[in-house]
């Protein structure tokens, strides 16, 4: 599927709210709206000059409502249905964002992850090995992409308020217009 509008778009990520990252509800605490609502205000505190960086913290678990179940293929689903509306860097980092994850648990053995992002790391490919690691690290985009890993963790807090989705379709549209204008 191709995302080819934001108002599209704005209908997906509308259909996140009560929708969760496993069918059976048993995985992280808030829902996919909530998730991606949280994640992209912790970007734009981050990097609130980086619109594209702050989408991709928005939409990077869309693949989940795109095909529910698909925790390996969650991230390339959504960047494929994403590309062509919101361009190549949004789309490498909604892809990178699993990548990171297993960078990070490469890097940083020590550091926590949800109890659904620990189970899930098996299926995306484990932790990284050296040349792995290695090869991460040079990507242009893995700064970035560790940056919206980081957010993509912390953004599951339950009953906290990140705003509204319709807050976004601003930031939206501008990616999507700067995406024509390049093509």
């Amino acid at each position: 599927m191709e995302v080819g509008c934001v108002e599209e778009l704005m209908e997906l990520l509308h259909a996140c709210r009560g929708a969760w990252d496993t069918p059976d509800r048993s995985g992280d605490p808030v829902d996919l709206h909530d998730h991606g609502l949280q994640t992209a205000a912790l970007l734009r505190r981050a990097r609130p000059a980086d619109k594209e960086l702050q989408i991709a913290g928005l939409l990077h678990d869309l693949g989940h409502v795109l095909r529910p179940g698909d925790d390996a293929g969650h991230a390339d689903r959504a960047a494929e249905a994403l590309r062509a509306l919101l361009g190549e860097r949004v789309a490498r980092l909604i892809r990178l964002h699993v990548p990171a994850k297993r960078y990070l648990a490469a890097v940083e053995p020590e550091r926590a992850l949800s109890p659904q992002s620990a189970l899930t790391l098996r299926a995306q490919g484990g932790v990284m090995g050296g040349a792995e690691v290695r090869a991460f690290a040079a990507d242009p985009d893995a700064e970035a992409a560790v940056t919206l890993r980081r957010a993509d963790d912390a953004g599951k807090v339950p009953g906290l308020d990140a705003g509204t989705v319709e807050d976004w379709r601003p930031v939206l549209e501008l990616v999507a217009a700067r995406t024509r204008a390049r093509a």
